[in-house]
Order: C-alpha cells, then sequence, then structure tokens
C-alpha cells in the first residue's frame, strides 16, 4: 500500500480500519492514519481528508514536518502539503540571489518561503487562508526566521499596496494564477523572474508551453528563462513551473 507521509501522520488514498491498525502496530512512530476523500479545494486550498484512526486524543491531525532543515508546523486537514513540490521549494531558493526582494504571492504555511530565508534578505509572503497563514506565522517562530515579513489577504488587494519592485515573485497557484498575472507586474520591473505553476497536457508539452507564454506576453512582454516539470498532476496533465522574465 502506497502512502505519503507528513510528519508522523500517514496518508492513504485507500485503507480499510483493519488495515490501519496493522499499520499503527507495525510502525509506532506514526500517530494518525488518514484518507484522501477528495482532491485539494477551493480558493482557500483546502485539503479533503478523512481520520481513520489515531493514538491521539486531540489535535490528532496537526503534525510537525521536517524538510531539509525546515520545521513546517500545519494541520494536514485544514491547509494543504504538497511533498511532490519538495525539488522545487529547493530549487527557487537555490538560484535566488543575497540581495534579491522576494514575493510569494500563495505563500500557504511557508512551502517556499521558509527555504527562501536561508539565502535572501527580504521575502513577503502573502496568503489568504486563514489557518494557513496562522501557521505561517507560527513556522516563522518555529524557525527563528526575521527575514519574512507575512501578510495576510487576497493577493488582487494586497500586492497593488506594496511599496516595492520584485525581483522575483513566486505564483504557486493551482490550477492557474493567469487571472493574478496583471497584478504581479505592478510589482514587476524590468528583469524580475516569474515562477509561474500551471498544468501542462502531457501529449504536447512544448507546443502548450509556447502557447501559454505567448498568452502571458500579451498582457507584458516575458521570456521563458526555463520550464520544469513538477510532477504528474492527473493522466493528462503535469505540473509545472515556467521560470519567467519581464523584458
Amino acid at each position: 500500500m502506497g502512502y505519503q507521509q507528513i510528519g508522523n501522520i500517514a496518508i492513504f488514498n485507500k485503507i480499510t480500519k483493519k488495515e490501519a491498525e496493522k499499520f499503527l502496530k507495525k510502525f509506532p512512530k506514526i500517530k494518525t492514519i488518514c484518507i484522501r476523500i477528495g482532491k485539494i479545494k477551493g480558493k482557500l486550498r483546502k485539503p479533503q481528508i478523512k481520520v481513520i484512526l489515531s493514538r491521539a486524543k486531540t489535535k490528532k491531525t496537526e503534525t510537525i514536518h521536517k524538510e531539509s532543515g525546515i520545521l513546517y508546523k500545519l494541520d494536514i486537514k485544514k491547509v494543504m502539503f504538497a511533498k511532490g513540490n519538495i525539488n522545487e521549494r529547493h530549487r527557487i531558493a537555490k538560484i535566488s540571489r543575497k540581495n534579491d526582494i522576494v514575493i510569494d504571492m500563495f505563500a500557504g504555511i511557508g512551502y517556499f518561503s521558509l527555504p527562501l530565508t536561508k539565502k535572501v534578505n527580504n521575502v513577503y509572503s502573502i496568503e489568504l487562508n486563514p489557518q494557513a497563514y496562522r501557521y505561517l506565522v507560527q513556522n516563522i517562530k518555529l524557525n527563528k526566521i526575521k527575514n519574512i515579513k507575512a501578510i495576510r489577504g487576497d493577493c488582487q488587494k494586497i500586492v497593488p499596496r506594496l511599496e516595492i519592485k520584485a525581483d522575483r515573485i513566486i505564483m504557486g497557484y493551482l490550477p492557474s494564477p493567469f487571472p493574478y498575472l496583471k497584478i504581479s507586474f505592478k510589482v514587476a520591473k524590468k528583469g524580475t523572474i516569474i515562477h509561474y505553476s500551471c498544468l501542462i497536457l502531457r501529449k504536447n508539452p512544448k507546443q502548450e508551453i509556447k502557447k501559454l507564454v505567448e498568452k502571458i506576453s500579451r498582457i507584458k512582454k516575458v521570456k521563458l528563462i526555463k520550464a520544469v516539470r513538477v510532477k504528474s498532476y492527473s493522466p493528462s496533465l503535469d505540473h509545472y513551473v515556467l521560470d519567467l522574465i519581464k523584458v
């Protein structure tokens, strides 16, 4: 049986209560076993998770997940955590520069923002979901980080009010952050790099990416630096991140 482990919680696509009991006996460090009952839902990106069995009496779905030295506290029933994005989180941190001003437009609990703070001096992390924002603030304290400014609210309203020009903008929102492009360009300058998450048809990815870059360029002229396949999203779609530079 395949499963995803986040902290001390195991998440299955399918498991019976009897199988869960055996699993907990075999793996004493696992606290809770859950199943997915649907996809990430709505603008607040809420997971569809059901608890099958837990050793805990309270906070059955809250955990602390450690990844490359970063601690992520979260409740897996209230906020999403995409383990499949690990390479992308650290790729963006690796290519960033110390003096970059970075805006993370859909920060969540700090997926991209927290690793970035090891490399850059100024990170602006914006999150709409109140539960995710609460954990973002807790994770900043948990990791003893001083160079993140956490902002709660909708990017459409928050970004235009930022009195800065970003060197790097992270748009990690699926299925598409396209509706937010116009406001992202308000804080972009010539040379700003936008990390744009998107879903690309697996059948002809190069052609699909070319069309998307042309569509974005009709709003503001951009050039594609690199297209990175992050993971499979569905039988016909892959999750990509396009590194775009404003020209």
